[in-house]
């Protein structure tokens, strides 16, 4: 089943600024922190030196810099996150999937390498894999996707014919042809699948609850009785 959205209704279940989960994905590990504190105090560094050195009297706008460059380590992930919310928003059309998992199997992914040197001095380069979840969503119109994410626990209790819901995204009217979808949500299990979270998820169940409630409530036809 795949229905359309309404322009304000895409805009609602794909956040323009970054949801608390967007933020905590781009917040990243420990390291990542760091890094962004790093890149802060060098550019306070840097505004406080140019400041004495070139005698700078736009008082105000150095004061705005200095915030600005102090809590990059905070704002960052909020950018990165509207970014990549930015190109799903820039799609004309979106459309509310629902399908069921024709197939599912297991990958190993190589996301790095380290190089190291062992007890001989020899160098030894070590891959660096993450297992990932492949799936396979399709309906009964033959549309189907392929979908990738990391591997977690939960993942266990996904079995083939499952409902699964998500919204995807195309340049045409009639969804004929898709170039992004989100992540996957299995209703039956309020288990979320993905690797980003692109969507509002209160939205989005908001959607898939009154679409349900709106499959289930349409009339039958009632059969004639035929008398004797």
């Amino acid at each position: 089943m795949l229905v359309p959205l309404t322009r304000q209704k895409f805009e609602q279940v794909v956040p323009l600024i970054a949801t608390g989960l967007q933020y905590k994905y781009y917040w990243g590990k420990f390291s990542n922190f760091l890094q962004r504190l790093l890149i802060s105090v060098v550019a306070v560094v840097v505004i406080l030196l140019a400041t004495v050195i070139f005698k700078l009297e736009f008082a105000s706008i150095v004061f705005v810099l200095g915030v600005i460059s102090a809590f990059f380590w905070l704002w960052y992930p909020v950018f990165q996150a509207s970014m990549r919310n930015l190109q799903c928003r820039r799609y004309k059309y979106g459309g509310f999937f629902r399908g069921r998992v024709l197939d599912w199997w297991i990958t190993d992914q190589l996301i790095g390498k380290t190089e190291t040197v062992n007890n001989k001095g020899e160098l030894v380069i070590i891959e660096n894999r993450e297992k990932q979840i492949n799936l396979e969503i399709g309906d009964d119109t033959g549309f189907s996707i392929e979908f990738v994410a990391p591997l977690r626990p939960a993942h266990k209790v996904i079995t083939r014919g499952q409902i699964a819901e998500m919204v995807v995204m195309s340049n045409r009217p009639d969804l004929s042809s898709i170039d992004e979808f989100s992540d996957i949500y299995f209703p039956n299990r309020n288990l979320w699948i993905s690797d980003y979270p692109y969507l509002r998820r209160d939205f989005f169940n908001e959607v898939g609850r009154r679409l349900r409630e709106d499959q289930q409530q349409k009339p039958r036809r009632r059969r004639r009785r035929v008398e004797d």
